[in-house]
């Protein structure tokens, strides 16, 4: 995590990636600016350490890496954990929690 963590902290969103032509990684972004989230996205193939973060994401049990989601800093998992959250309603309410969001009014 030490790799990941000057990544993610102070950032409300953080969405890892391969690239920007995944198809799931991209809807995930999409999902939170529908929120009014703007989310800072790492294109794995661009980054320096590209093997490095990686392998942190992958010793946290998240296979496959990418799309690999942080709210607030915290590992929440991949596409299916934030669906799972939008479903049960919890979505909005990190969001807000993370400041990703000041306010939500539901309609989604």
């Amino acid at each position: 995590m030490d790799t990941l963590r000057p990544l993610v902290d102070e950032k409300p969103v953080v969405i890892f990636s391969k690239n920007s032509t995944d198809p799931v990684s991209h809807s995930m972004k999409h999902l939170f600016i529908s929120y009014g989230a703007n989310p800072i996205v790492y294109e794995l193939n661009e980054l320096s350490n590209r093997q490095e973060v990686e392998n942190a994401l992958g010793t946290m049990g998240h296979v496959p890496s990418v799309p690999a989601i942080f709210i607030g800093g915290n590992f929440i998992g991949g596409a299916n954990d934030v669906i799972s959250l939008q479903v049960r309603g919890e979505l909005a309410q990190r969001l807000i929690d993370a400041r990703a969001i000041w306010v939500w009014n539901g309609d989604r």
